[in-house]
């Protein structure tokens, strides 16, 4: 019989954790990297790339129009500067965008949940079950067209606050369900 690679008191979430996300959350190749370890790690949908592009793309197109606009009005090109700038600032977000989203990750270990982002500036987070105080779910216009949410871990500490954006809706609410159902049999938290 194999061995259950997933630790006694490690809280077991349904398999919608993984439905439409990302594989494998890349490394950077620097030896002074925080390295990941052999726990299962669940990513982001895919579809957050695709709202993350719309609303990058629409702020690009409102930083043009106003550009020109405020060009064409003052009859003057200096509008295009500060526009300039924004705009490649905006591109650039585009470009990183779909990189940016697989370098999220999240693992339930058995008393805790570790929040992963970042490549180049890398950020981890474990966030203990007990102090968790809110879980809550949110989902704008675009994402609920998408099927996405976010989740947010609201704790005592504002700095171990997380939130996970880009979740499938099932995912979030599995993932809520999974952390309340945690946090009950600790009698702790939530």
């Amino acid at each position: 019989m194999p061995a259950d690679p997933t630790p006694a008191n490690e809280p077991v979430p349904g398999p919608a954790l993984d439905e439409a996300t990302f594989r494998g959350i890349p490394q950077p190749r620097s030896e002074s990297r925080l390295p990941l370890d052999d726990g299962t790690w669940h990513q982001l949908a895919r579809a957050y790339v695709w709202v993350r592009l719309i609303s990058v793309t629409a702020l690009l197109v409102i930083v043009l129009v106003a550009a020109w606009v405020l060009s064409s009005v003052a009859q003057t090109p200096w509008p295009w500067i500060p526009g300039g700038v924004l705009a490649l600032g905006f591109a650039w977000a585009a470009i990183i965008t779909p990189r940016q989203a697989r370098s999220f990750g999240y693992r339930l270990r058995a008393d805790d949940l570790v929040f992963r982002r970042g490549i180049l500036w890398q950020r981890m987070v474990a966030v203990p079950y007990g102090r968790m105080q809110l879980v809550d779910i949110t989902h704008g216009p675009l994402d609920r067209a998408f099927g996405i949410a976010q989740l947010k871990l609201v704790t005592a500490a504002a700095a171990t606050g997380v939130v996970i954006p880009g979740l499938t809706q099932q995912a979030a609410e599995q993932l809520r369900d999974t952390l309340i159902a945690v946090a009950e049999t600790r009698r702790t938290g939530l």
